[in-house]
């Protein structure tokens, strides 16, 4: 068979298991859900989602726990940005889902950060976490008869 053009040879397998597996370890009190979800892996602690784990080759600026935060956070809240840093928006998103954040990977706090967020979530913080629309309960809609 011949080559295909501009093939380089096989592809680079897709990562079967999430990064820092340390945060996952750290929440198996809460019984996490690991999923792959784009460029990561999304953790679900019952229907919420609470963060996702990214280290792609693509956008690496972008690596690290992307931080979801709930309807009721204040993310202006300096308390925050006194748990967190290093936390800052995701050039992946482009602004546009503002009520994600991200510790960067490649910032010297970045464990420590990370499992303090773990430590908020054990405690139940209000401030992360959400039920993606595509889980929420939607009102049925009549049927025509």
């Amino acid at each position: 068979m011949p080559a295909r053009r501009g093939f380089a040879g096989p592809a680079k397998p897709k990562r079967r298991s999430a990064p820092y597996p340390f945060i996952v370890e750290a929440l198996a009190p809460l019984e996490p859900q690991v999923r792959p979800m784009f460029s990561g892996f999304a953790v679900y602690v019952g229907e919420k989602i609470v963060l996702m784990l990214r280290d792609s080759p693509k956008h690496p600026e972008d690596n690290g726990v992307w931080l979801v935060f709930s309807e009721i956070a204040n993310l202006a809240d300096p308390g925050i940005c006194q748990d967190f840093p290093s936390l800052r928006l995701i050039n992946l998103l482009g602004g546009k889902i503002a009520h994600w954040r991200l510790i960067p990977a490649d910032s010297p706090t970045f464990e420590s950060e990370a499992l303090h967020a773990c430590e908020l979530f054990l405690k139940h913080d209000v401030r992360f976490g959400r039920i993606p629309q595509s889980r929420q309960i939607r009102p049925t809609k009549p049927h025509r008869n």
